[in-house]
């Protein structure tokens, strides 16, 4: 529950709206207990017969005899000073608030027995009218102290996976993340809105009616609550059992999360391999697993209510039995303890019963928020376990200040380890000088991208030192490397937004005119204008789908234009596009690569040929660099890979 607490701390932070709502969530609760209370009156006043004015005067009359009598037995010989003169105090101080009440009953309440009835019917409707605007009031309070919450902690959830390094998606994936972000917080919502709402206005409809049923005989009312310890011990292991299986249900939920992310992510795929049947049986097993678990917090939460409901009554009938024998009996001792001063009435009993069965009522509806709260529970922890985590890849605390990159990128004995023994890179000596263009070639997996990642900071080396102009990586702020780099990746990126702000990205200062003179530079102009409805104003649909490859390859190289980096990175930046493409982005690219360092991961001989330098890697190493001419004359294995490579693009 450590978690779900610090949850609420950004609700309670609404210092204003929770009082308004304890006030709203009090004058509920009195309402409910006034409303109950107005059985007293029909039945001692109105079903006798008699009107508020007799029924005051024959209080007052009975008070006045009670008076008297202990008035007497004070003065008689031998008088028990300290057992009467309590007793007469209580008479007294008794009729003394008849006496002050008469005049107001007199003056405010009809004289006749029906008349009185209409009254105290009247009154008691007003009260629930009342009684409903509190509720309203109340509910739409804790909604908005619940939402600002959530709000402020779905905020806060993503900021801190924005700071995750890039190993973290990697490793985990995104459809844990997405359960998280979306389940998860909704159950953390759904309990904080319970815990604000009915877990304090219920409970305060029940205070109301044990401090009536107290104020009638509270020794009775101890006698009759004997079994709620009994209650609470059995509700506490339930809660248990309750949480964890409420966690486990969270984690099948992400594992579904997880299923349509890869199905429909790959649908082309699916198809094309006619794997339907298969991916129909994985969710059908995932599926299955969650409601194996929804059954069981099922038949927890079903246990939850015939629970409270038995305790409820038990504690009803122990009072009934106790109570009926005090007043059949005109008794004031239970199993020799003293339960009254004096012996009940039928009248004050019955109020005793009904105060305690309005009670019932209010804990009915505190079993039904019970398996929330647990939920509620399980969700903060899930939700607060990757809010606590610290990125692997961080800043500083005391960060070097750089300038824009002049000198050279250098990479001194650098190993890195995506996790195990195998190492993707090894021993890594490279220097490259500001304006010099670096082609990375090498088989899959020979370690062209892990090295490249190792620039802009997405990973930090197992061993050894990567330098910019000097400084450590590590000692530089992420914000100040990455602001001086452009990346274009094998598979690009769009967000589902206009062709304009895709550009601008990264750049959201950028003119319109800066903006189109990018598209210009990266030959995206006339297709823009010329085959886009709304021109730069197009939206592009989910990741660019609405455009072809070689469109979405030029956006994305308008948006690195615009953002006139130091660093080009480039992964694969061509593979994926048709000849044409590829040609209008090389003619932008023997432009653009000027005064700057770029880094080119191809196998394309075309762009091959805008590379001053050939870095060959192999087993994570680099076996061989130079010239594009010098190492087919050198080198057998960059012979080979060329060959192949031009066999394929031929």
């Amino acid at each position: 529950m450590d978690n779900f607490a610090r949850a609420l701390r950004l609700a309670i932070r609404r210092r204003w709206l929770l009082a308004a709502s304890m006030v709203c969530a009090l004058m509920v609760g009195v309402l409910w207990g006034g409303n109950i209370g107005t059985v007293y009156p029909i039945v001692d006043v109105v079903l006798k017969g008699q009107s508020l004015h007799n029924w005051i005067d024959g209080k007052i009359a009975t008070s006045q005899q009670a008076v008297a009598h202990e008035q007497a037995a004070l003065a008689a010989p031998g008088a028990n000073r300290q057992l009467v003169a309590p007793r007469l105090a209580r008479e007294q101080l008794k009729l003394a608030r008849y006496e002050t009440a008469a005049p107001y009953v007199k003056h405010y309440t009809p004289a006749d027995p029906f008349s009185t009835l209409v009254v105290i019917l009247a009154v008691a409707l007003a009260g629930l009218l009342v009684k409903n605007v509190f509720f309203v009031a109340q509910s739409v309070l804790v909604d908005r102290i619940t939402q600002t919450a959530i709000h402020d902690l779905r905020k806060a959830f993503f900021r801190r996976t924005l700071r995750m390094d890039l190993a973290t998606f990697t490793r985990e994936g995104t459809s844990d993340l997405m359960a998280r972000f979306t389940a998860d917080l909704e159950s953390l919502a759904a309990g904080m809105s319970q815990l604000f709402g009915k877990a304090v206005r219920e409970p305060l409809k029940m205070v109301v009616c044990l401090a009536g049923a107290a104020f009638i005989c509270w020794r009775l009312l101890l006698f009759s609550l004997i079994i709620a310890p009994v209650a609470a011990i059995l509700i506490r292991r339930l809660s248990k059992h309750l949480k964890r299986a409420n966690r486990r249900a969270m984690e099948e939920m992400s594992q579904i999360y997880g299923i349509l992310d890869e199905s429909l992510q790959g649908i082309k795929v699916v198809k094309a391999f006619t794997m339907e049947r298969h991916e129909r049986r994985r969710f059908h097993l995932a599926s299955k697993s969650f409601y194996a678990r929804s059954m069981r917090i099922a038949w927890y939460d079903a246990l939850t209510h015939p629970l409270t409901e038995s305790m409820g009554m038990l504690t009803i009938f122990l009072a009934m039995l106790a109570g009926a024998y005090l007043v059949i009996g005109q008794r004031t001792h239970l199993l020799g303890i003293r339960m009254t001063n004096q012996p009940l009435d039928l009248v004050s009993m019955m109020m005793f019963y009904a105060m305690l069965a309005g009670t019932s009522d209010p804990a009915r509806k505190l079993s039904d928020i019970f398996n929330r709260l647990q939920r509620a529970s399980a969700a903060a922890d899930r939700v607060y376990a990757l809010l606590d985590r610290e990125p692997e890849v961080r800043d500083p605390a005391h960060p070097r200040r750089i300038g824009r990159h002049h000198r050279e990128i250098a990479f001194e004995n650098v190993s890195f380890s995506y996790g195990g023994d195998h190492l993707a890179l090894d021993r890594i000596d490279l220097r490259i000088p500001f304006g010099q263009t670096v082609a990375i070639v090498g088989p899959n997996g020979c370690g062209k991208t892990t090295l490249a990642n190792l620039i802009p900071r997405f990973f930090d080396p197992t061993a050894g030192i990567v330098r910019l102009d000097g400084h450590d990586l590590r000692e530089v702020r992420q914000q100040d490397l990455r602001c001086q780099l452009g990346l274009v990746t094998q598979e690009t990126l769009l967000f589902d937004d206009t062709v304009a702000n895709n550009i601008q990205y990264g750049s959201p200062h950028a003119s319109r005119a800066q903006i189109i003179e990018a598209a210009r530079q990266a030959h995206a102009h006339r297709f823009i204008e010329e085959q886009l409805a709304n021109g730069y104003d197009t939206v592009v649909g989910p990741k660019g789908g609405r455009l072809s490859g070689g469109q979405r390859q030029r956006i994305a190289l308008a948006r690195a234009i615009l953002r006139d980096p130091a660093i080009l990175i480039l992964d694969e930046a061509t593979s994926q596009i048709d000849t044409e493409s590829e040609r209008l982005i090389q003619r932008v690219l023997e432009q653009f690569v000027r005064n700057r360092t770029t880094i080119i991961i191809t196998h394309r001989p075309a762009t091959l040929a805008l590379a001053q330098r050939v870095l060959v890697m192999d087993r994570g190493r680099i076996v061989a660099q130079g010239s594009h001419d010098e190492l087919l004359a050198c080198s057998d294995f960059y012979g080979r890979l060329h060959q192949l490579e031009f066999r394929e693009s031929a």
